[in-house]
């Protein structure tokens, strides 16, 4: 066969298994979605025993209240899945109310989080008369810090994302702060420790720049040790 580039080009890469958590709550379909465009084979797991033991990565998507979220992790066991997980360093994305969830409390309900990383979740408060509303809700500037992985492809002065929450991560430790974003205050709007990364915007409503997030973190979890 004649010598050409198209020779050279080695063959795309098998999609990655990922499970995604199913435990009542959350966006899945259009999560799913995405995670394939990015190349991701999705399976959605309602129990712990739904993780195949080839799964290279947990997805833990949400939307809601925290004490309706936790009551679910609870009965499920995915509680206790989640903390083993996170415990190896395995590569795992949290969404919106799945950032929240990893922390210590939440004033929502006064409802204890699972503990994983340091801080407490707090409503957003703006004076009478600010032109600020809550929930957060549409597209904002998340803006990447030195120290963390950038995307490939995002700005260095941040890019937009799209944000629906009334609740925000406070006093996180600044070595797990990935991004910033500023509304009324200046939260961290993603965080990260090591293949841990979990954003309180919505990458998957958040177009480009949403899958360029999804296949930085596919390409991380895939050069995970396994």
């Amino acid at each position: 066969m004649p010598h050409t580039a198209e020779n050279d080009s080695a063959p795309p890469a098998p999609p990655l298994p990922v499970a995604l958590l199913d435990y009542g709550m959350g966006n899945l379909r259009s999560v799913a979605r995405a995670l394939e465009k990015c190349g991701a084979a999705v399976t959605r797991a309602e129990h712990p025993s739904d993780i195949a033991a080839d799964i290279r990565a947990l997805i833990f998507p949400g939307q809601g209240a925290i004490a309706d979220c936790m009551d679910c992790l609870k009965r499920t066991g995915f509680d206790a899945l989640i903390r083993e997980w996170l415990a190896a360093d395995r590569p795992f994305f949290g969404i919106c109310l799945g950032l929240q969830a990893l922390f210590e409390h939440s004033e929502e309900g006064g409802r204890d989080g699972l503990g994983v990383f340091q801080g407490v979740v707090k409503r957003f408060r703006f004076p009478e008369g600010s032109p600020l509303k809550v929930p957060h809700m549409g597209w904002n500037t998340a803006a990447f810090l030195p120290g963390h992985p950038r995307p490939d492809g995002v700005s260095p002065d941040g890019d937009a994302f799209y944000f629906v929450h009334s609740y925000h991560a406070a006093g996180v430790a600044p070595e797990h702060v990935w991004c910033e974003t500023e509304y009324g205050l200046r939260f961290a709007s993603g965080i990260r420790r090591g293949n841990c990364y979990a954003t309180q915007f919505h990458p998957e409503k958040s177009q480009a720049k949403g899958l360029l997030l999804y296949s930085h973190f596919l390409r991380t979890a895939a050069a995970a040790p396994v």
